[in-house]
């Protein structure tokens, strides 16, 4: 499922590829169905998750979103089951975890500069970690259209961002960009510095997040809360037991 090299390169930089986990079939069914869903949505697209009382930070600007993708057809499914990447969220979290939330993210033409972030209150530099990240690439992630950076190796920086930069906005020497075809998957520790780049070119620059923690944690979106009759209904056991909602 993950070789011993990918478990290495994980732990190593915070970060590992999964190569194209999605065909381009695959890919257009996706974006068709976030097409349909934020034309329903509108204004109200994302609504869940920033209503969040665990959302750190209020609704972005320069993106738009879609939250609760659980509830919204089976076609986001593998987004949080997927064998490969749940053995990679392993690796990091260890074999107690669950999907905190299941969310669109759209990098808007001229927009979608981030921070360097990372996703917890916190540095955690002597490993324990609380929280874990995939990003499914819906589109091609080039160097101009908003592809995420990384920072590799900073999951076990004792400093945050914001602490060891004057301007976390601003590029850092060490960062990378992550930059493949549509349809493939990053793993990505949430505690390495990260963060979206701005896309200059004149069209979305699309991605589905399935953002883990450990069960210790609360979730971003409490599945228990959303999840539906007809969703809990077609999952397996162990698709419930990710959701935290047995």
């Amino acid at each position: 499922m993950i070789t011993t090299e990918e478990i290495e390169n994980l732990e190593r930089d915070g970060y590992l590829a999964l190569g194209q986990l999605l065909s381009p079939a695959e890919v257009q069914a996706v974006n068709d169905r976030i097409d349909e869903l934020i034309s329903m949505e509108g204004a109200n697209a994302g609504s869940e998750l920033f209503d969040s009382k665990y959302i750190r930070h209020p609704k972005e600007a320069g993106a738009d979103r879609l939250a609760n993708l659980v509830n919204k057809g089976a076609i986001f499914d593998k987004f949080y089951t997927h064998f490969r990447v749940l053995a990679g969220i392993e690796v990091v979290l260890g074999a107690h975890f669950k999907l905190s939330s299941l969310n669109y993210r759209a990098a808007r033409p001229g927009l979608g500069l981030q921070n360097l972030h990372v996703d917890y209150k916190n540095a955690v530099p002597q490993g324990g970690y609380k929280v874990c990240n995939t990003i499914w690439l819906l589109d091609d992630f080039t160097e101009n259209n908003g592809a995420t950076r990384i920072v590799p190796g900073t999951h076990r920086s004792s400093m945050l961002p914001v602490e060891a930069m004057d301007d976390p906005q601003q590029p850092h020497p060490d960062e990378i960009l992550i930059l493949a075809p549509a349809g493939s998957v990053f793993i990505f520790n949430s505690h390495v510095w990260h963060g979206g780049t701005t896309n200059t070119t004149d069209k979305y620059r699309r991605s589905i997040h399935s953002y883990f923690c450990t069960t210790d944690q609360p979730q971003q979106l409490d599945q228990r809360k959303y999840v539906s009759s007809e969703t809990k209904d077609r999952l397996s056991q162990k698709a419930q037991m990710i959701l935290d909602v047995c």
